[in-house]
């Protein structure tokens, strides 16, 4: 090659940079979330900050101040209403064959949900955060609400008396500090038996309120065939 000469570098097509693809509000938004949902699934609310919320993200911390201008409170109670979401549709069961079956597929959604999102779980219910504040808290209990609903519902009872709603909202309870505890022991004993325990406790619960209650009285009966 003469002296002086130049050498032109031809980009190819398969050396080419892909395109940029600018993400749609909405997209950027469920990408934060998304980020901040997995943090906060693995450590407790306070110790997640922004900074690693735009690091799991791959964005700059003021691009999330611009989604979420109200700081981490904001992104925190955003990523809980997802978070409350998803647990919410863990109890919409088909009303199809024998309730307590129904009832087992729910518990295996929720207790899916417990063992992804344990110190997030543990942290949330347990209360104590300091970005507790009353909205996340009726947040919370909206999901409480939820699922006591959709129990009630596949129960099939027109008007539950009053018993018989305490009961439900009773063993919620329960599934919640079961919940707990299989966190805190190593999420022993095995799923499957913690979900069958829980399952055979609903009965039993009904069982009691049963002895006091005509209305419950009934529906033990009638679901005598799914024990």
């Amino acid at each position: 090659m003469a002296r002086g000469a130049v050498t032109l570098r031809v980009m190819t097509p398969s050396a080419a940079t892909p395109a940029y693809r600018r993400l749609s509000v909405e997209e950027r938004r469920s990408q934060l979330l998304d980020a901040a949902l997995t943090l906060f699934a693995h450590r407790v609310p306070e110790d997640v900050s922004l900074d690693d919320v735009a690091e799991a993200a791959g964005v700059s911390r003021p691009l999330v101040y611009r989604y979420f201008p109200g700081g981490k409170q904001q992104l925190y109670e955003a990523a809980l209403r997802t978070a409350a979401d998803e647990l919410r549709q863990c109890f919409d069961e088909p009303r199809d064959g024998a309730l307590l079956p129904r009832l087992a597929r729910a518990l295996d959604r929720y207790l899916a949900f417990v063992d992804q999102h344990d110190a997030g779980f543990s942290a949330l219910l347990q209360g104590g955060s300091v970005v507790e504040t009353s909205r996340t808290t009726a947040i919370v209990d909206g999901v409480r609400r939820a699922a006591a609903e959709h129990i009630l519902s596949h129960l099939g009872v027109a008007d539950p008396g009053l018993r018989l709603r305490m009961t439900v909202r009773m063993w919620i309870t329960a599934v919640e500090a079961a919940s707990l505890i299989w966190l805190d022991e190593g999420k022993q004993p095995p799923v499957e038996e913690l979900r069958d325990w829980l399952v055979e406790q609903f009965a039993a619960v009904l069982s009691v309120t049963a002895n006091r209650d005509p209305q419950t009285a009934a529906l033990v009966e009638a679901l005598a065939g799914d024990v």
